[in-house]
């Protein structure tokens, strides 16, 4: 058991993981700050945190564990402002998308402190944010991905390891590098042709009215569309280069789709559609079979 979380950033990502340490008798006491008071002092009326702290610094003040929940932009900044009071005994995580940026944010800001350090990626989240919406539940039976630098201490990596399991989550370890590769493909481009097709339909004339037609297919491929702006910037950003090689790689397989149906080729069409529905199956196969795993 840990005796105080340090809670930076008190929103869906951060609240519900103190929700979840307190309902697993992981911790006893939430100490919390978020760049917003009314959020933070929201946090406490919710039941998520039990002491606002006026800056991320005393956010950590004898703490043993740290959970950054911030925009990966702001990592560095926040690791910076908490860096006097960090030990070799504090177990310090982060829960943001992009992790080579993260790493190279933490070796600047935390120098000889960084192997306290243990980068995490929770593959879990909604399209809405904010306190209200932190769930106890949110990190059950997800994925976590760590990505430990040749710093991070063997201790802390266990320990970061126990949290999440002990959350329910089925831990993984990789590279920052990998991670971003990977992810770049699963959720950073799904992402940004969820916002482009968003906006070459409201670009068109009819645009408003083809919105009006759109079933449940179309609400479940748009969903991550209403994410959170700024915090998607970030990520897009961070991770343009494994982003925009994927960019090009969906073009070409949109151009694969365009040429044949140039062509009237029905067998290519078909062909295309083929592979991408075999694919899709012994993908959610092998996820279920993960997940029944983890349970």
């Amino acid at each position: 058991m840990f005796e105080q979380l340090g809670l930076i950033g008190c929103g869906l990502m951060g609240g519900s993981f103190a929700l979840a340490l307190k309902q697993a008798g992981l911790v006893k006491r939430v100490v919390g700050y978020s760049k917003s008071p009314s959020t933070t002092d929201r946090a406490r009326q919710l039941g998520v945190i039990d002491v606002e702290a006026p800056s991320a610094l005393l956010a950590v003040a004898g703490a043993d564990i740290v959970l950054l929940a911030v925009p990966v932009a702001a990592t560095e900044s926040t690791l910076k402002a908490i860096k006097h009071l960090v030990t070799p005994q504090m177990l310090i995580m982060d829960v943001g998308s992009t992790k080579t940026d993260v790493v190279q944010a933490a070796r600047q800001a935390l120098r000889d402190q960084v192997g306290s350090f243990v980068p995490a990626h929770p593959i879990t989240g909604r399209e809405v944010s904010g306190v209200e919406h932190a769930d106890v539940d949110l990190y059950t039976g997800r994925q976590v991905i760590l990505t430990p630098t040749e710093r991070t201490l063997t201790a802390h990596l266990q320990r970061a390891e126990a949290v999440w399991k002990a959350l329910g989550c089925h831990v993984q370890s990789m590279s920052p590098e990998s991670h971003d590769a990977a992810f770049a493909a699963v959720s950073h481009l799904p992402h940004m042709l969820a916002f482009s097709i968003m906006n070459s339909i409201t670009a068109q004339t009819e645009g408003d009215a083809f919105l009006s037609l759109g079933g449940p297919g179309f609400r479940d491929f748009t969903r991550i569309a209403a994410s959170d702006p700024k915090m998607w910037r970030d990520i897009l950003l961070a991770n343009r280069e494994e982003l925009l090689l994927q960019a090009r790689l969906f073009k070409q397989a949109l151009g694969d789709f365009e040429r044949a149906m140039q062509a009237d080729d029905g067998q290519a069409v078909e062909d295309l559609i083929t592979l991408a529905s075999a694919t899709r199956t012994h993908w959610r196969m092998g996820a279920q079979r993960t997940n029944k795993n983890v349970s």
